[in-house]
C-alpha cells in the first residue's frame, strides 16, 4: 500500500517556455509519472498544473490549490520535474522547503535536481543555490524579454497578450491586429450613442437590455484569449459604465496604438 499521497505539480511559463518541448506540461507529467512507476511507495492522486504563470510569485491558481489538499491533509507529498518548476524566487522557495513544506509533514521531490526530503533535508547548500541559480535566471531573462518586447513596439507591432474589444490577433502575423467584425458593430454603435448625448451608464445599461455580451463574456464564449481574475470573469458579467468609458477613452480605435505605458517586470 502506498505511503505517500502526492500531487504532481507541473508549471509552464507565459513568455519564453512556450517553445521548449522539454520543459511542455506533457512532458513534466510524463517525467513525474515515470518516476511514480519506479517507486511503489508512490502514488499520485492529483495532478495541478499552472499553464502561463511565472515562477517567481506564488499566488498561481493550481499552486494555491495544492497547498489547500495539503493543508486538507488530502495529499502528504510533492512532486515537480525540477526546483524552477516549484518557483523561482530564491527567498519565497526557500522558506516553503525549509519552513512550510516541513512544518505540514510533506516530503518533496525534485526530479532531475535529486531533491527528496525523505533523504534529506532541504537545508544543504546545493539546494541554496539551484534557488539563487533560479531567481538569477529569472531576472536576466526578465531584462531580456524587456528588450525583444520594446523594439516590437518600435516597429509597430502589438505585443500584448489581449487584443483590445473590437480587435483580434492575425492568424497570419499574432503581432498584427486585425478588425474583429462583430464586436467592431457594438464598438460604433457606443460611439454613435455618445454622440448622440448618452451616458456612458445609460450606454451600458442599452446594451445590457438588448442582451449583448460584455467584452469579457464575449470572448469568452467565442474562445478568444481574455484577463482572468476579478469580478470580470464572473459568469454573467455585464456591460458598465467602466467598460464603456474605458473604449470611449481609448486611441486604438482611432487607429492609434498606444503600447508600454505601464512597466512591469517580466518572469519565467
Amino acid at each position: 500500500m502506498s505511503k505517500y499521497k502526492a500531487i504532481s505539480y507541473t508549471r509552464l511559463s507565459y513568455i519564453n517556455e512556450k517553445d521548449n518541448e522539454s520543459n511542455s506540461i506533457s512532458n513534466q507529467k510524463m517525467l513525474i509519472r515515470d518516476f511514480v512507476k519506479k517507486h511503489s511507495d508512490i502514488e499520485i492522486v492529483s495532478e495541478k498544473v499552472d499553464d502561463g504563470y511565472t515562477g517567481v510569485l506564488f499566488d498561481r491558481p493550481a499552486f494555491q490549490e495544492m497547498m489547500e489538499d495539503i493543508r486538507a491533509e488530502k495529499v502528504n507529498c510533492i512532486i515537480v520535474k525540477d526546483l524552477s518548476r516549484f518557483g523561482r524566487d530564491y527567498i519565497q522557495t526557500g522558506k516553503y522547503l525549509r519552513q512550510i513544506l516541513p512544518s505540514l509533514g510533506v516530503r518533496f521531490i525534485a526530479i532531475n535536481d535529486n531533491i527528496d526530503t525523505l533523504k534529506e533535508n532541504c537545508t544543504g547548500l546545493d539546494v541554496s543555490l539551484k534557488t539563487i541559480i533560479n531567481d538569477a535566471y529569472s531576472q536576466d531573462i526578465s531584462k531580456k524579454i524587456r528588450s525583444v518586447l520594446e523594439q516590437k513596439r518600435k516597429e509597430g507591432l502589438y505585443v500584448a497578450s489581449f487584443t483590445p474589444y473590437g480587435y483580434q490577433k492575425s492568424e497570419e502575423n499574432k503581432n498584427q491586429l486585425v478588425i474583429d467584425e462583430q464586436a467592431a458593430i457594438i464598438v460604433k454603435d457606443i460611439f454613435k450613442m455618445k454622440l448622440d448625448g448618452m451616458s456612458a451608464a445609460r450606454i451600458a445599461d442599452t446594451l445590457n437590455e438588448k442582451g449583448i455580451l460584455s467584452p469579457v463574456m464575449y470572448k469568452k464564449q467565442n474562445g478568444y484569449a481574455y484577463a482572468k481574475g476579478g469580478y470580470i470573469t464572473e459568469n454573467n458579467a455585464k456591460w458598465s459604465a467602466t467598460t464603456i468609458l474605458r473604449i470611449l477613452k481609448n486611441e486604438i480605435y482611432t487607429g492609434t496604438m498606444v503600447q508600454g505605458k505601464k512597466r512591469h517586470t517580466i518572469t519565467n
